[in-house]
Order: C-alpha cells, then sequence, then structure tokens
C-alpha cells in the first residue's frame, strides 16, 4: 500500500489543531511536518537550528498555500533554553505535542543538571515538557505522541547508574534514555482521563541519527541502508498514526515486520516489567521535581 493511500485511509483533517514538533529539521522531522500540514494543521516546528528551522518553515509555507507555522528555538542540552520554550508553547496553546528529536552517538559530557547529555536531550527534556504541557493538554483533549525505539530493549535501567554516564556502549546508553523515556510515560498516563498517549518508533531509517559511524564506514553503508530500510517518509508514518491512535500501557505502534519494515502496527511490549516501569516512573518524577527547581 502507497503511503499517499495510507494516509487517505487512516488520517482525517487537522484543520483547528496546533501540533508542536520536536526535531524538525531532520529526515523524519521533516517529513512529518510535510504530512501534517497536508492535513491542515497549524505547526510549530521546535528545535534548536533556529536557521535551519525557518528555511524548512519558509519551505512549507510555499508547499502549503495557507499553512500556518513559526519556530520556537530549544535546545535539549540546556534546561533554560528548554524552559523558555515551554513557556512558549504553554502561551501558544497545543493540541498536540510530538517529541521527535534524538541524539544516538554524540559527543559525551556533563549538562548543567547534572546529568548525561545523551540522556538528557533523550529523556530529561522531553519529559519535562510534556509533564509542563499535560495541564493545557488535558484542557484541550490533547495528545503526547513520543518516538521510542527498538534499542530501549538494549539494557536494563540501573538505579546506581541511572542516567549511564559510566557506560560506553553508545547503543546502550541510547536504549537506557529511550527505556525512560517510553515507561515514565506509559506510567504517568496509565491513569490519565483527559490527555492521551501514543509511543511510536519509525523502525529503522535513514537519518541524520545513524550518520554517527567512523566516515569511511558510512560511506560504505550508507547506500545499502538507503536500500534495504524504510525511507523516512515511509517510517514517519508510525509517528503519524500516534496522532490518531491511543498507545495502551506497555504497548507502542511501529513497523509491522520485525519492528523494522511495513506499515504501522500496535503491538503489546513485553520488554519491562511493571516493576521496573514502577521503579522508573518514580525516578523520573524525582528527576522532574528537582529540574523544576532548578
Amino acid at each position: 500500500m502507497r503511503s499517499k493511500k495510507w494516509i487517505k485511509e487512516n488520517t482525517r483533517s487537522l484543520a483547528g489543531k496546533t501540533v508542536a514538533v520536536t526535531g524538525t529539521t531532520g529526515g523524519i522531522g521533516r517529513e512529518l511536518c510535510r504530512y501534517l500540514a497536508s492535513l491542515g494543521a497549524s505547526l510549530i516546528l521546535v528545535d534548536r537550528n533556529a536557521e535551519r528551522s525557518e528555511a524548512l518553515r519558509q519551505e512549507l509555507l510555499r508547499e502549503y498555500l495557507g499553512l500556518s507555522a513559526c519556530c520556537v528555538n530549544a535546545d535539549l542540552e540546556d534546561m533554560d533554553s528548554v524552559k523558555r520554550a515551554c513557556a512558549v508553547l504553554k502561551e501558544k496553546g497545543v493540541d498536540i505535542f510530538i517529541h521527535n528529536a534524538g541524539a544516538y552517538s554524540i559527543p559525551r559530557h556533563k549538562c548543567s543538571t547534572g546529568y548525561d547529555n545523551v540522556f538528557q536531550i533523550n529523556f530529561v527534556s522531553p519529559y519535562y515538557i510534556i509533564r509542563e504541557l499535560l495541564d493545557s493538554l488535558r484542557k484541550r483533549n490533547g495528545r503526547a505522541v513520543v518516538v521510542g525505539s527498538i534499542a530501549h530493549n538494549y539494557s536494563r535501567s540501573d538505579a546506581e547508574d541511572v542516567d549511564f554516564s559510566t557506560r560506553t556502549c553508545a547503543s546502550r546508553v541510547y536504549g537506557n534514555a529511550k527505556r525512560y523515556l517510553m515507561f515514565s510515560l506509559f506510567e504517568l498516563f496509565k491513569e490519565e482521563k483527559g490527555a492521551r498517549l501514543a509511543v511510536t518508533h519509525p523502525g529503522i531509517t535513514f537519518t541524520n541519527i545513524t550518520a554517527h559511524y567512523p566516515k569511511l564506514i558510512f560511506a560504505i553503508i550508507k547506500h545499502p541502508m538507503k536500500v534495504i530500510f524504510m525511507k523516512p517518509g515511509r517510517a514517519c508514518l508510525s509517528v503519524l498514526r500516534g496522532v490518531f491512535e491511543d498507545t495502551g500501557y506497555h504497548e507502542w505502534i511501529g513497523p509491522r515486520l520485525f519492528d523494522v519494515w511495513g506499515l504501522p502496527k500496535s503491538k503489546g511490549l513485553r520488554t519491562c516489567s511493571e516493576e521496573e516501569s514502577r521503579q522508573i516512573a518514580m525516578r523520573a518524577e524525582e528527576i522532574y521535581r528537582y529540574i523544576k527547581n532548578m
């Protein structure tokens, strides 16, 4: 089934809805914004690169006549920047918040919060934003849509090393952060009546987040990757489905074949026990309160 046909059969108009998206200038983010714009949504492009974000906004305005779109600067490594972005998002009013931004194998350092930057980008900041927007989302019968990852199953949470700052394996450090994001939100929304949650994952696709290999290796594998794995425009359909469909407790939406290929499908997760999920949620709330009071 072609993407356009799938969209026609599985989506509806978003006219009158304001959708905020993080990480809009990457492969999945760009394609997702195009789909949202085609459905009539008003867009808030949340990105750390103001120049690239504005360029995308102008591109979308040319492509979709009558589109309402604005940019909000947010560097997920910088909590002051994140807090300023939250204030703007609250003021503008958001019906759907989509967290797509992420960082995988990047130079590591401690942020001003004391947490490892990979953990902060992929968990601390997005969790904080969603907690800050939750009351507003309730009032607007809105939802949070987050991009998870199959990497969440590469490790188990460690109370003695919450942000995996002592670990060196990039897939485990990234996976730990995604594990925190996914399962803390499952618990946060478990009894939620007003706002809704969709946890999604695009499988494996060729985007900036996969460009972390050494240059020689990347030059060799990038073309096979483009052939073997789904393109961003197809991969982001799982995220788009999350705009229209809730996920239940420990359930996500992703590619139907081995979590890698195909059109989106809802699937239950057996990768985290309820006890570990609750422990993650408790630590997530502790971190949120600490950041809130900084």
